[in-house]
């Protein structure tokens, strides 16, 4: 296996240009200065961070009006960017500003830095991410919680997941080998590992998701089941085995993926290249299983649906089932438009070699 670098939110240096805030009466100049290209550190309390931070949120949110999905991801762009100059310094593994968080990954993740500044959206990002890994999330199709390690994609619907599960009930094949391609955080592993199969080879192209894979089997006793490699699509492994499934991103790329966009947003050439390697890795009387969804299509994105695109222009596998399900209303809590999702389904496409 390659050498795990472990992904982790970089280190911001700052310049003389650098301003300092440390209460309220400030946060309007402070606007002004980051929407200019300006950092501004807080030296304050935790909560005048987020004072700024939702300032900022809705001066955007009135420059960006537009609903639609294209539009609201230019907004997050945009909010990404500015929100990004707004730091925090952290001393001892420990934020310096008052009434902080306590956020283990500032230890685990940057050992040896003892005094550095990370954007106030990352550490945001890295409290949340702490309390998902030491509490766990519960997962309806598991019987047990799992405990994503940093910057590793975990699911927070689940629709797709209960088809994978109904599916894997009435499944009668051989249980000896299966490839869980795009392990993430193990969910189909554990799912596959639940209905008795013997072992899985799983891959990922994101160091963190291995790390954490690596750390759960050892803790709960399932190294010897469950074999790991850091690469791409089936990595070093070159077996033929009985079941293969995918849970692909969801959506086309349009932008250079990050290390966690790459759980949601999928380049151009990766659907080619994993059905022409799979159809190299399953026994004659396999199955390949994909988890995916009409997302990119009803939200105006694409009209290009990969799965199809495959079975229509290539030789290779038919299909065998297609499971449909829709997925529930969005919560009334999202700030997302998400007037699309009444049409969105998910799909497990069941596929066997063409004989």
């Amino acid at each position: 296996m390659q050498p795990l670098i472990i992904s982790k939110p970089e280190v911001i240096k700052t310049s003389k240009d650098t301003f300092v805030i440390n209460q309220e009466v400030d946060l309007p100049d402070a606007l002004d200065l980051i929407l200019n290209d300006h950092q501004i550190v807080i030296e304050g309390t935790y909560g005048l961070g987020l004072k700024l931070l939702n300032l900022l949120h809705g001066f955007l949110k009135d420059r960006h009006p537009d609903t639609s999905f294209e539009g609201q991801r230019v907004f997050r762009n945009a909010y990404q960017k500015y929100s990004n100059k707004v730091l925090l310094q952290i001393q001892s593994y420990r934020i310096k500003t008052r009434k902080s968080p306590t956020i283990g990954w500032l230890q685990k993740l940057y050992y040896g830095n003892e005094d550095f500044f990370l954007s106030f959206p990352h550490v945001q990002g890295l409290n949340s991410a702490w309390q998902w890994y030491i509490k766990g999330v519960d997962i309806p199709v598991l019987k047990n919680k799992i405990h994503p390690y940093y910057n590793t994609y975990f699911p927070t619907r689940f629709e797709h997941l209960i088809l994978f599960d109904t599916w894997l009930e009435s499944y009668n094949g051989a249980k000896e080998f299966a490839y869980d391609v795009g392990i993430g955080s193990g969910v189909l592993t554990y799912q596959l590992l639940e209905k008795g199969f013997d072992k899985i080879f799983g891959t990922d192209t994101n160091p963190n998701a291995i790390k954490g894979m690596l750390e759960t089997t050892k803790s709960s006793g399932l190294l010897s089941r469950v074999e790991l490699d850091y690469g791409s699509l089936f990595g070093r492994f070159g077996y033929q085995v009985e079941l293969i499934v995918f849970n692909p991103p969801w959506l086309p790329a349009s932008t250079n993926l990050g290390r966690i966009d790459e759980g949601i947003y999928y380049p151009e050439r990766l659907f080619p290249s994993f059905f022409k390697d799979a159809a190299q890795r399953l026994l004659p009387n396999g199955k390949l299983v994909l988890l995916f969804s009409n997302l990119a299509e009803v939200s105006g994105v694409t009209k290009v649906h990969p799965i199809r695109e495959e079975l229509e222009n290539e030789d290779r596998f038919e299909l065998e089932t297609l499971e449909k399900s829709k997925v529930k209303k969005a919560s009334n809590k999202t700030k997302r438009t998400q007037n699309w999702r009444t049409k969105e389904e998910v799909e497990l496409w069941v596929l066997k070699l063409k004989t």
